[in-house]
């Protein structure tokens, strides 16, 4: 954010004027779903018109490497909760004799993906957009090295989704993931009881053209019908938004790329990401405006890690490519909407 802030001051210092008219829009509740920006959106349409809406919360490609993203995938985020006896019971005494919460819970959230990555939800993969040759050439021809992948994140073998590189599975596949788990005794030494409750938080990344809701539909109907007896079932849609795609024939992706090789001394290449930014479409939709994914971090920045850092080199290097971003739009003509 404060690249952007700075290249403005930059223009307004040694020119006095910038070249094109700017609004900040910031918060800081993109963590949980951007509740409040959301509702500012509907009611200062007006006031927030705009032709581009330039959002940094990418990254580059790599060390030295600077990249435009042009898609984002989105996300379905969901917590189930499993309810059995009305306490915890004793395993050796009633183990057998009624349904396990946990266990339920162990084959109901392994019933959603198969042993190739394919997730098993009914009509999953109806609206799912697929790679295009092409894409799949330029991801094949970025420097990507999968030891040194590993090697970064500590793991001593990839997985993911039959038939599709790393790249392809990490930005442009749907995806589902238990984010966390939990029922029954987790303290020091055994004590053997059944649990009466289990639950757990999971997310599907989507990719564009996938409903969140009509995900949530097929979703809560399939575990309702692998639900065993004996066992209530809560599922909870905590929040969804769908992913997003940018056309690499935009005016504006050219001017970017322009003004990100000013700044970084190197033609940026062009990647997707696999996280999500659901406000983006929120922007689109709400100001009927284009969007520039800009963004100046690094895979080893330890997003959402302890020790998250950011590279002032990049910053500095963020700020002229902003600079001259700025320089860059404000020669297009814009056709009236």
């Amino acid at each position: 954010m404060l690249t952007h802030v700075k290249s403005a001051q930059t223009w307004l210092k040694t020119k006095g004027s910038l070249p094109l008219q700017l609004k900040f829009v910031i918060e800081g509740e993109e963590e949980v779903g951007s509740g409040s920006l959301v509702t500012f959106l509907e009611k200062e349409q007006k006031r927030l018109a705009c032709d581009l809406v330039v959002v940094s919360d990418t990254s580059q490609f790599g060390p030295g490497q600077p990249a435009i993203t042009y898609g984002l995938r989105g996300i379905a985020y969901y917590e189930v909760q499993l309810t059995g006896p009305k306490q915890d019971l004793h395993s050796g005494t009633f183990g057998g004799s009624i349904m396990n919460p946990a266990n339920a819970l162990a084959k109901m959230l392994a019933s959603l993906i198969d042993e190739d990555g394919r997730i098993q939800v009914p009509g999953f993969y109806d609206d799912v957009v697929p790679l295009t040759d092409k894409e799949r050439e330029q991801f094949a021809a970025l420097p990507f090295d999968e030891g040194r992948f590993m090697t970064q994140l500590g793991v001593k073998a990839l997985s993911g989704e039959k038939s599709y590189s790393t790249l392809e599975r990490r930005w442009a596949r749907p995806t589902f993931d238990i984010n966390g788990i939990w029922g029954g005794y987790q303290g020091e030494g055994a004590k053997t009881v059944i649990p009466c409750r289990a639950s757990a938080k999971f997310s599907f990344r989507l990719v564009p053209k996938q409903d969140p809701a009509k995900l949530t539909d097929a979703l809560r109907e399939m575990l309702a019908s692998v639900c065993p007896p004996g066992i209530t079932m809560n599922l909870i849609d905590h929040h969804g938004a769908p992913g997003f795609l940018v056309p690499l024939d935009s005016p504006y992706i050219d001017a970017a790329a322009k003004a990100i090789e000013r700044g970084f001394g190197h033609a940026p290449v062009f990647i997707r990401e696999g996280g999500s930014i659901p406000i983006v479409t929120n922007f689109s939709k709400s100001l009927d405006a284009d969007v520039l994914l800009l963004g100046w971090g690094l895979n080893d920045d330890n997003t959402h890690s302890p020790n998250e850092k950011f590279s002032l080199a990049d910053f500095h290097r963020g700020i002229k490519a902003s600079t001259r971003l700025w320089h860059e739009l404000g020669r297009i003509e814009v056709p009236t909407k």
